[in-house]
This record gives structure tokens, sequence and C-alpha cells, in this order.
């Protein structure tokens, strides 16, 4: 069985490498997605994780990178610490912001995922 720093360093590392569905196969059937921005994941499943964040971002900026540059693991939940920065398709800013990700899993699937970010830093990029 995986550790669940190294499920949650995978997802990373498929993001980055324009592999969402091998994202998303890392979720649980029933994940539970919370975000604290204008993107909202509404029910359960990797399938509304595509439909209500995968798409709407990848559509929004023309250019985007998520780094996680810390990770602090206690039993099933893992904190990373990191970077979003993009480039905004429709205003041309970038954004900068610094994020919290709280990951829970069980066994070697994703069941919860919930996002702290620097939301000022989002909305500047999009006016």
């Amino acid at each position: 069985m995986t550790n669940p720093t190294d499920i949650v360093r995978r997802f990373y590392d498929r993001l980055s490498a324009g592999d969402a569905p091998g994202a998303l196969a890392l979720m649980a059937p029933d994940i539970e997605w919370i975000t604290m921005w204008h993107y909202k994941v509404e029910g359960r499943g990797p399938e509304r994780v595509a439909t209500g964040l995968f798409g709407p971002l990848t559509a929004e900026w023309s250019s985007f990178s998520i780094v996680p540059t810390e990770f602090v693991t206690e039993g099933n939940t893992v904190i990373s610490l990191g970077a979003f920065t993009g480039l905004h398709g429709a205003t041309g800013k970038r954004a900068d912001a610094r994020y919290a990700h709280v990951w829970t899993m069980k066994g070697d699937k994703i069941t919860r995922f919930r996002q702290y970010i620097d939301t000022l830093a989002i909305a500047e990029a999009r006016r």
C-alpha cells in the first residue's frame, strides 16, 4: 500500500503533466471536494470534480501551475502547502496565490479535499 503523502504527490505530478484522467483516478468514487473560490463542485465523485473544477479552471486560465512546497502528514490526513500561479485568459493578469490543501485518504484513494487559498490574489487577477 502506498502512503498518503505519495498519493497526494502523485496527484500533483499528474496534474502538472496534464494527465487529468490520471489525477481523477486517484479519487474515491464518492470524494468530497471543497473549494474557497468561485469554482464549486456540486455533489460527490471524480466526474463532479472534472466538471465543477477542472473544466472551468482550464477554460478561465490560459496557463497555471499548482506547486506544493511542503507536506505535513498525520495518519490518513495530508496537508500540502504551496503556490498557485496562473495567467488569467481574459485579463492577461498574473495570479500568485499561496494555498493550503487538506487531503483525507482511505486506503489508496483520496476521499476528501479542502482548499484554503489567497482569494484576494485570485480576484485581483480576474479584474
